[in-house]
């Protein structure tokens, strides 16, 4: 054994390690398989700390730039792997290569199961076909075709893997899995990425588990570009993914105008996470979208409190905006709120801070919504109640369980200006 060997088991014990007393690996299969396959391997231009850390690892970008594949950080491929629940001797595809988390598939599986790894660009499954067999996976097969039609003439699969973030589940996914099969996915709703186990229900799939993740998007025909609307000399964007604006023009030179500001009382440590609650937003807020800022270039003159920040999860209502903020309130501790901009910024500010005391009342510790993927005629009468995005090939439900009725307290007035 070399140095560089015996470094690389020693990080990848500690990787394991850390993946282990975090909660992210729960089971010995799993575990078993991080400890067998060498990360290091498929990330050969990378140091081997880097390869170990819990990071991703860049593997390509675009002309322009922007990273389109990547070796999925170690704590989102052990959450998926958690989520499959795969057994041994299981049929398993995976959308989107790289070759290590087939490795760890392959690992779980066992020489019976059967493991096939797809990416639609030729670049990408040839290094992952190279790496699998200099690790001793030649068993993994490796296509390169556009997912959004799965593999048809080896389906059904037991388990479907998506390693890229999908902003549609195509008929195909659900079409493919075998009785009792399971789909992992990285969804995309209005902007907001969740790590979703599905099962097929009849004619739809039921989540039996997510969790926060994210992933770089998808390409081929299941790629869906978000709407961006540029504000203050294209420094302010709001990027809406499900839907848009019905008429933008309203909020030209809104960015002009006083801001407004509103506060919950609902307050949390500074590296508490908050996971719920963009999911609370984005199904309360029929105006929900992603708050991008460009501070290259300096302040690009949003408005938020001496030490406190804005998150990227804004409400759009006509020709005013607002979007999620906090305060310092004490040592380590903030204070959420919201900021607002046009002739109703303080009424949309409001209706985010009413969400964030809902999120602090009824969903904080728990529980989380449930998720459903119908086909898209489904009829409204068929949906169960709650938030509905409509995509191009399903119709996505989230229903938040039923809580106590809140007591209707008086809302504050606007501030005198």
């Amino acid at each position: 054994m070399t140095s560089d060997d015996a470094r690389a088991a020693e990080l990848r014990e500690a990787l394991v390690g850390e993946l282990v007393a975090g909660g992210h690996i729960k089971t010995a299969a799993v575990e078993a398989a991080f400890r067998a396959v060498p990360r290091h391997m498929f990330a050969p231009d990378a140091p081997l700390e880097k390869a170990y850390a819990q990071d991703i690892v860049e593997v390509k970008r675009n002309e322009h730039g922007v990273l389109i594949s990547t070796i999925s950080a170690p704590q989102i491929q052990a959450l998926q792997l958690e989520q499959a629940e795969i057994g041994l001797g299981m049929r398993v595809l995976e959308i989107g290569s790289g070759g290590f988390n087939a490795a760890l598939i392959a690992e779980i599986v066992g020489p019976e199961g059967q493991v096939t790894t797809m990416d639609i660009d030729p670049e990408v499954t040839s290094g992952a076909r190279r790496f699998l067999d200099s690790a001793g996976y030649s068993r993994v097969r490796v296509i390169t075709a556009d997912a959004e039609y799965g593999l048809e003439n080896d389906a059904p699969f037991d388990r479907i893997l998506v390693t890229v973030g999908a902003w549609d589940i195509p008929p195909a996914w659900r079409q493919q899995l075998a009785k009792g099969g399971r789909l992992v996915v990285p969804l995309r709703m209005k902007g907001v990425t969740r790590s979703l186990a599905l099962e097929r229900t009849n004619d739809h799939l039921v989540s039996v588990s997510q969790g926060e993740c994210g992933f770089v998007p998808m390409q081929g025909s299941g790629a869906h570009d978000e709407h961006l609307w540029l504000l203050r000399d294209k420094k302010v964007g709001l990027r809406f993914d499900d839907g848009n604006l019905d008429e933008p023009h309203l909020l030209d030179g809104v960015l002009a105008t006083k801001p407004a500001a509103a506060w919950s009382g609902v307050t949390v440590l500074r590296s508490e996470p908050f996971p719920n609650l963009p999911l609370r937003m984005l199904t309360a807020l029929p105006g929900f979208c992603k708050l991008s800022v460009d501070a290259s270039e300096g302040d690009p003159g949003l408005a938020f409190e001496p030490g406190g920040r804005w998150f990227p999860w804004a409400t759009v209502e006509g020709d005013s905006f607002a979007y999620l903020s906090c305060r310092p309130s004490g040592e380590g501790v903030v204070e959420f709120g919201a900021h607002g901009y046009g002739p109703h910024g303080w009424q949309v500010a409001n209706a985010i801070v009413e969400q964030v005391r809902v999120w602090d009342r009824d969903y904080r510790n728990g529980p989380s919504p449930d998720f459903a993927v119908w086909p898209i005629d489904t009829p409204d009468d068929v949906l169960p109640a709650g938030a509905v995005i409509n995509k191009r090939h399903t119709r996505v439900t989230i229903a938040w369980p039923e809580a106590a009725e809140p007591s209707h307290g008086q809302v504050a007035p606007p501030p005198t200006q």
